[in-house]
């Protein structure tokens, strides 16, 4: 055996990450240098006291263990080199080479060992898997139980973000709570953010609306510390996106929003957004804790060491100076609407919209695909605001008064967004009309139904040009003898009703508001019906109707009533003049025995006769009944 073993595609876990690289054993030490990183890692051979051999996901792998309690892991090896390695282990190091296998049960009950910079939960003395306590980021405890969060790699496609212990109560140590005792331990080694030295500034007790409580907020070089009364938390200056100051609605108060990726967890909530409510009556004096050299070196002529003002001014201004990459967006309008269950503020902005703030929402208009004006459902008083981006997701924002259709149909248009409902002029005209009785939706419904009518016009025409069947001769008749029908048509003629109900009529009939629109003959006045008059007698077509009703059903099983009516009009076209004619004749009547309820029979009678005799009158009541 030589004097160096040497192995190539061996590869080291970075939190998540497989890097491959080439390691090589030596009598002097273990050197590995990652492909992708140039990382060198040598240890000493003098240093090495253990050395396990074990079955991993990407074949065999070594766990190498320091005096100075620093481990190493590398994998990638085959069933074969154990021999050889164990060998030179033995001959060099005089280490033995000690295979331990892994419990692969699945059980999620175990014990949690610290060794070193390692925590492993073991089932029955085989490790399940083992944690480096230098990727853990945060560690948060709760009622018997303990949170790990880790650093992420961005070279990573999935990544680990948290792991939670339960931790039994102790029976036997009452004196030291076993949950803090767990915390203690990963706090000892992991990388987590430590309050070192004094803050630059602190401000007491501001308002929180996400997360909700009061916290005080110290400001750190590298971070940014919330300390409430249940909760607290460190945030780095790396993880906030960008920074928006808002005006309320009442114009006495304002909003400042701090975007977050990754956010912040209360449990099993995450929080993106960091609202923060301040009056704008509240002022401060303001000192930072840093001599008047550092604070110009440091933030340039960005702040001084001695500030006043109003208090959202001086975190806004201490926020921008730390986080210097990041601009502050600045709302001055805003409007007033819902978003799902609760009620809030919806900012338009010079790149995007921002809601505050249950659930706080931000939209760039990079993501947004297109949007549409809605009616609302409630009331013809608001409209609805549908956002929907380019991943499919669609956001409501409803409940807008009718008043901000204008300004906001306005900075859409400017912001060249894709409005989805643009096809009808009637849009454009309302976003800059002052009238405040226009109605978008309504116009767009009336355009709807005139090209319905025109296509129904168009039907008519193409099949109704035989003289001896022309439904529309029988309107006035139709009108006169349902009087619901021909009041409803002269509706658009009385002025006393309310917007509201003219609105429901419309929508109900939207090809008859269509047709009142038109400029047309004005009606003749109607005659008042006489109540004791007699009937005119039936047309041609209706009387043909009756006697071929039943053929017509015979002849289609199952036919509905709406469908026989079609099918006796495309008949009635298709029959020749002179069999139209022949139905139009008086003989055509037909000579109807009728019989009274007392059992007497009476004498038939003629349709066509003179209807002015009383008489005559009272048989074609008879008649005009279905009696055979």
């Amino acid at each position: 055996m030589g004097d160096t073993l040497e192995f190539n595609e061996i590869y080291q876990e970075v939190k998540g990450s497989w890097n491959d690289g080439r390691l090589r054993f030596s009598k002097q030490n273990v050197v590995y240098k990652s492909s992708k990183t140039g990382k060198v890692d040598s240890i000493p051979a003098g240093e090495l006291n253990m050395a396990q051999w074990r079955r991993v996901c990407l074949g065999h792998g070594i766990k190498l263990g320091t005096s100075t309690g620093h481990i190493y892991k590398y994998d990638g090896f085959r069933d074969t080199d154990f021999e050889k390695i164990s060998e030179f282990f033995k001959t060099n190091y005089k280490v033995e080479l000690a295979e331990k296998d892994m419990c692969v049960k699945g059980w999620n009950w175990g014990t949690a060992k610290f060794s070193g910079p390692l925590l492993s939960f073991d089932i029955n003395d085989n490790t399940a898997f083992e944690i480096p306590l230098s990727n853990v980021s945060q560690c948060a405890t709760g009622k018997n139980e303990v949170t790990l969060e880790f650093h992420q790699n961005d070279d990573t496609e999935v990544s680990l973000m948290e792991v939670r212990f339960y931790v039994p109560p102790s029976q036997s140590d009452e004196r030291q709570d076993p949950v803090e005792a767990f915390a203690q331990n990963v706090l000892s080694k992991a990388d987590v953010i430590q309050a070192t030295g004094d803050a630059v500034c602190i401000f007491k007790e501001l308002q929180c609306l996400t997360p909700r409580g009061r916290y005080d907020i110290r400001i750190y070089p590298t971070f940014l510390h919330l300390h409430g009364k249940t909760f607290d938390y460190k945030i780095p200056y790396t993880t906030v996106l960008r920074l928006f100051l808002l005006p309320h609605k009442d114009q006495r108060q304002m909003f400042f929003v701090i975007s977050l990726d990754p956010p912040i967890k209360q449990g099993q909530t995450r929080y993106h957004f960091l609202i923060l409510l301040f009056s704008k009556e509240e002022d401060i004096n303001l000192t930072l804790n840093m001599s008047e050299e550092d604070v110009e070196r440091r933030f340039e002529g960005k702040l001084s060491k001695n500030m006043s003002g109003s208090l959202y001014e001086m975190v806004s201004r201490v926020m921008k100076a730390l986080v210097p990459s990041t601009n502050i967006h600045s709302g001055a309008q805003c409007i007033t609407c819902s978003y799902k269950a609760s009620s809030g503020l919806l900012y338009p902005l010079e790149r995007g919209f921002i809601y505050v703030h249950k659930p706080p929402v931000h939209l760039r208009f990079e993501e947004i695909s297109c949007v549409n004006f809605a009616r609302g459902t409630t009331t013809t008083r608001s409209f609805d605001f549908e956002i929907e981006t380019k991943q499919g997701n669609q956001y409501t924002f409803s409940s807008i008064e009718r008043e901000e259709y204008g300004k906001l149909f306005d900075f859409v248009n400017a912001k060249k967004l894709n409005i989805k409902n643009r096809g009808f002029k009637e849009i454009d005209e309302y976003s800059d009309s002052d009238d405040d009785q226009h109605d978008a939706y309504l116009e767009r419904m009336k355009a709807e139904g005139k090209i319905r009518e025109e296509g129904n016009d168009s039907d008519d025409s193409d099949g109704g040009s035989d003289e001896s069947f022309n439904p529309g001769e029988e309107d006035d008749d139709i009108a006169e003898e349902y009087d619901s029908n021909a009041s409803a048509s002269d509706s658009s003629d009385e002025g006393s009703e309310s917007e509201d109900e003219s609105a429901k009529k419309k929508k109900a009939k939207k090809a008859k508001v269509v047709k009142e629109k038109k400029e047309k003959k004005p009606r003749k006045e109607k005659k008042q019906k006489d109540t004791g008059g007699p009937k005119r007698p039936m047309s041609a077509y209706m009387l043909w109707l009756n006697s071929s009703r039943e053929r017509i059903k015979a002849d289609n099983p199952g036919i509905s009533i709406t469908e026989i009516s079609k099918k006796a009009g495309e008949m009635w076209r298709q029959l020749g003049k002179d069999e139209k004619e022949s139905w139009s004749k008086p003989d055509s009547q037909e000579q109807t025995l009728v019989t009274s309820d007392s059992g007497e029979e009476k004498l038939p009678f003629n349709r066509q006769k003179s209807r002015t005799d009383p008489d005559s009158w009272r048989m074609a009541v008879y008649l005009d009944q279905d009696v055979t």
